[in-house]
């Protein structure tokens, strides 16, 4: 069975201030079941327009703030117990999704290199180090709530699928923004 690291470079103010940091192409991490992204999870933005409004989603790769990204996308190998560990993981996430928060305090805890863990708070490349662990892959000798996306993407059980345009990613079915997704970019960028 395979799951799919997705690594996003959304070029938001945000993203621009964590690529800044960290030196990396891709400032967002996000973990997929299929290769046609269309069940992807995170810990991210709830609100397209809102940069601090964040916590536990389901990403929609065809919504306004991913149409114009550019992206890195890996799959990786796991057995089926450790495949159905993941989906279990996230269902349970899933469920209670209003309970979990996005984990600010974590991003500041890299920078200092002191890990701020706070319970159902995650940032993006924590949360799918938890779920990645949950599986039985062990991605770093850091805790999850040190890893950065970068440490994923240099990561050795993961295989390249595609680096270009989320547009143009070749198992990704097109969509057309509305009118209303269009202002929605504007705004964000």
């Amino acid at each position: 069975m395979e799951v799919y690291m997705v690594f996003t470079d959304t070029k938001t103010p945000l993203s621009k201030m964590i690529k800044l940091y960290t030196r990396h192409p891709y400032s967002h991490v996000s973990l997929s079941f299929n290769r046609e992204l269309n069940e992807v999870y995170s810990f991210g933005r709830k609100n397209a327009n809102k940069a601090f409004s964040g916590g536990f989603v389901k990403e929609d790769l065809h919504g306004a703030l991913f149409q114009r990204a550019h992206c890195a996308i890996f799959k990786c190998q796991v057995s089926e117990e450790g495949y159905a560990a993941m989906r279990a993981f996230i269902h349970k996430m899933e469920q209670r999704h209003e309970q979990y928060k996005y984990n600010l305090a974590g991003l500041f805890g890299i920078a200092l290199q002191k890990a701020f863990e706070r319970e159902k708070a995650f940032f993006c490349s924590q949360f799918v180090s938890e779920v990645l662990q949950c599986g039985g892959i062990q991605v770093s000798t850091k805790p999850s709530s040190l890893t950065m996306p970068s440490d994923l993407f240099d990561a050795e059980q993961f295989d390249l699928l595609y680096r270009g345009a989320m547009e143009d990613y070749p198992f990704f079915e097109k969509v057309h923004l509305s009118l209303q997704e269009e202002n929605c970019l504007a705004e964000v960028l």
